[in-house]
C-alpha cells in the first residue's frame, strides 16, 4: 500500500499549520481513513518521547494522537532544538545528530534529505493518506537552495501543496498572493489551493477577498476558517506568543507563576494547570517581577546554564528567595530542577564553553551535564502519597546530593528521581507530564488549597473532535482528498 499525500505550508510561522493538520487528521480518521502525520523538519523545544526512545516535535505527537496512532520518529525525522540565538541541536530520526549554527545548518541539510525521504516512504506504506506540515514560511527564498522543510521537500517528494494564510494578522491577501509572486515557477506550480485561517466576525465580509486571491493566484479556494476558540486547549507547537495564550481563569483559588525563560522547553507540562477552573496560571516575562503566589514552577529548558543566567538578570532569583521565605512552594521540572541546586557543571561544553555556575541554592544537589541523553516514557508514583503517574524523561545530566535521599518520585523500574528540601517547600524532578495525570494534579492542587474534578486527557480528545467538526464545516475536505496524490 502506498498512501496519497498532500502538504500544508504557511505564509509564515504561527498561521495555524499544526492545528490544521491535527484537525484534518482527526476528521479523516473519523471518515474511516488511516492517516499518518509528517513534518520533514521542525524547530521546537516542545518535544515528545516516542515509544522506541526517540523524540519528535510535540505537534506531531498531537497529530498522531488525532490519527489514533502512537508517535513515531518517522513522523518528524529532523527536529531542531534551539540552544542559542544562532545555534541548535539537531535531532535526526529521534536521536541527537549534532549541533550547528544557523548558517552551518544550511549546508548540513543536504546530508539530511535522504533520511527525510526514507522516513516519508516508510510512512506512506502504513496509511491511506499522509498529511504533511511545512515549517515557517513557504516564501523564504533566501533559504530555498538547501530547503528540506517546504518547497524543497514538496519538489523532492512530488507532493501537492495547500498554502495557509492567517487573516487575524492582517495583510492576508498580500501574504498569499505575494508568496506566489516571489516563488520560482516550479515551486509555485506545486501549490494547488489555499486556506485562510482565523477569521473573526462576519465571514461574508471576506467573500470578495477570497475571490481576489483565487483570481490572482489560480489556486483553488479550499476554505475560510473561523477562529477556533479552543485552540489553547491543545498543546502548542512552540513558545511563540506563549505569554499571550489563554491563561485560564483569573482570580482563581490558587495562583501559580511560571517565569518564561528564553529557551523554555516542554512547556506543555503547564497545559493541564491552565485548564483548571481554580487555578490562575501566570506566565511571567522578563522585566516583570515574580508575583505573590502559592507556587512557582521553574519549567524545562534547552539551555539550562544560559537560562539560569537570564533568570538572574531578570531579578527572579531575589523574588524566588523572598517567595520561599514567605512559605511559598517551588517546583522545578527538568532544567528547572537543575537550576534549584547548588551547582551546575558542564565539563564537556555541551551547552557552551566548559565550566560551572552556582545554582539557586534551594535544593542540596549538584548537576553535571554529561553522558547520553535520557529519552524514555516512564511511570511510577510520588513517594509521599503513593499516587501513580505516567510521563517521560528527556534530559542530559546527572544529579546527586543529600536532597536526593528525599526523592519526589519512585519510577516503576525501581529508580528514585528528584529531590525535596528539608522543609518540604522546594522540590524538583526530571519527570515531565505528570500534571496531565488527573490524580497527581488533584493531589498537588489539594496541597495548595484547591480542588479538581477535571479530566484533562478526555478534554484534549474532545477539543480534537470539535476541531475536526469545525474543519468539516469550513474546509472543502473532499477537494483536499481529490488534490492529494
Amino acid at each position: 500500500m502506498t498512501a496519497r499525500s498532500i502538504m500544508f505550508q504557511g505564509t509564515g510561522s504561527n498561521v495555524g499549520k499544526s492545528l490544521m493538520v491535527a484537525g484534518l487528521c482527526r476528521a479523516l480518521t473519523a471518515r474511516g481513513l488511516s492517516v499518518a502525520p509528517f513534518k520533514p523538519q521542525n524547530m521546537s523545544n516542545n518535544a515528545a518521547v516516542t515509544a522506541d526512545g526517540g523524540e519528535i516535535g510535540r505537534a506531531q505527537a498531537l497529530q498522531a494522537r488525532a490519527s489514533g496512532l502512537q508517535p513515531h520518529v518517522d513522523m518528524n525525522p529532523v527536529l531542531l532544538k534551539p540552544q542559542s540565538e544562532t545555534g541548535a541541536q539537531i535531532v535526526l530520526c529521534g536521536k541527537v545528530f549534532g549541533t550547528a549554527k544557523a548558517r552551518e545548518f544550511q549546508s548540513v541539510k543536504r546530508q539530511l534529505l535522504p533520511s527525510v525521504l526514507e522516513s516519508f516512504e516508510r510512512l506512506k506504506r502504513t496509511a491511506d493518506i499522509v498529511l504533511i506540515e511545512g515549517a515557517g514560511s513557504a516564501s523564504e527564498i533566501n533559504l530555498r537552495a538547501n530547503d528540506i522543510a517546504n518547497m524543497g521537500f514538496a519538489r523532492a517528494a512530488d507532493v501537492p501543496v495547500v498554502l495557509i494564510g492567517d487573516i487575524d494578522r492582517g495583510g492576508v491577501i498580500a501574504s498569499l498572493v505575494g508568496t506566489k509572486t516571489v516563488l520560482d515557477h516550479g515551486d509555485a506550480a506545486m501549490i494547488a489551493g489555499f486556506i485562510v485561517n482565523r477569521m473573526r466576525g462576519d465571514p461574508t465580509l471576506f467573500d470578495d477577498g477570497m475571490a481576489a486571491i483565487a483570481a490572482m493566484t489560480g489556486w483553488a479556494n479550499l476554505g475560510l476558517v473561523p477562529h477556533f476558540a479552543d485552540a489553547d486547549r491543545l498543546p502548542a507547537e512552540d513558545a511563540f506568543g506563549l505569554s499571550e495564550r489563554d491563561p485560564g481563569r483569573t482570580g482563581g483559588t490558587i495562583r501559580i507563576a511560571v517565569p518564561v525563560l528564553p529557551r523554555i522547553a516542554n512547556f506543555d507540562d503547564l497545559d493541564p494547570l491552565r485548564a483548571e477552573p481554580d487555578v490562575e496560571l501566570m506566565m511571567v516575562d522578563p522585566g516583570q517581577p515574580l508575583p505573590v503566589c502559592d507556587l512557582v514552577i521553574l519549567p524545562g529548558s534547552k539551555a539550562t546554564i544560559a537560562d539560569l543566567e537570564a533568570f538572574r538578570r531578570a531579578g527572579w532569583d531575589i523574588d524566588l528567595a523572598a517567595h520561599v521565605r514567605r512559605g511559598g512552594r517551588v517546583l522545578g521540572l527538568c532544567g528547572g530542577y537543575q537550576m534549584l541546586g547548588q551547582l551546575i557543571a558542564d565539563p564537556d561544553g555541551i551547552e557552551g564553553p566548559p565550566g560551572s555556575v552556582d545554582g539557586l541554592g534551594l535544593l542540596d544537589i549538584e548537576t553535571v551535564l554529561t553522558g547520553n541523553k535520557s529519552l524514555a516514557e516512564v511511570s511510577g508514583e510520588t513517594v509521599s502519597d503513593g499516587l501513580q503517574f505516567k510521563g517521560y524523561e528527556m534530559h542530559m545530566g546527572r544529579t546527586s546530593g543529600p536532597a536526593t535521599t528525599r526523592p519526589l518520585v519512585r519510577l516503576a523500574d525501581g529508580r528514585e528521581d528528584g529531590a525535596i528540601s528539608k522543609d518540604g517547600l522546594v522540590s524538583g524532578t526530571y519527570a515531565h507530564g505528570f500534571f496531565a495525570d488527573d490524580r497527581q494534579r488533584a493531589a498537588w492542587l489539594k496541597r495548595l488549597g484547591a480542588t479538581s474534578d477535571l479530566s484533562y486527557e478526555a478534554g484534549v480528545d474532545d477539543a480534537l473532535d470539535r476541531l475536526a467538526q469545525h474543519l468539516e464545516a469550513h474546509v472543502d475536505i473532499d477537494e483536499i482528498l481529490r488534490l492529494a496524490r
